[in-house]
């Protein structure tokens, strides 16, 4: 199985996590810059990994609507489709930055120290909760 990437967009920093290759865990990658640089730095990120797919977090507001950051992250994802050889799919985001804050803190990190790798770890939830609900391939 290959390794799947998933991007937390944002206007500043722009989150990426990555799979294990056996697709049963993910773990944060890095942070690049968000806004217009965004598209640029994960297209060069997806030549560096070489995934098999690639989720782009999909904010919902918390009655499921969608808001102007949903709109930006479909159209990063209609972008990044012309980019790179691999699927991108989009995956609901809810609450993954206020997870990993949460999970941040609670390992002794101060909030001012975050600033570097909520992103990163926001990408690992959103691509863990799209491992754990993906169905297994055991052939």
């Amino acid at each position: 199985m290959s390794r799947t990437m998933a991007v937390d967009l944002g206007t500043a920093r722009t989150g990426i996590a990555v799979s294990d290759e056996l697709g049963m865990l993910a773990q944060p990658w890095k942070t690049l810059p968000g806004g217009e640089a965004a598209l640029e730095a994960v297209v060069a990120a997806a030549g560096e990994i070489q995934p098999g797919r690639i989720l782009v977090g999909l904010p919902r507001n918390m009655n499921g609507t969608y808001g102007p950051a949903a709109e930006n992250a479909r159209s990063f994802a209609e972008n990044l489709r012309t980019r790179v050889a691999c699927p991108v799919d989009l995956w609901d985001e809810r609450l993954t930055t206020v997870a990993a804050q949460r999970a941040l803190r609670e390992s002794g990190r101060k909030a001012r120290d975050q600033r570097g790798v909520v992103d990163q770890v926001a990408a690992q939830i959103l691509l863990q909760s799209w491992l754990d609900r993906a169905p297994c391939d055991l052939s």
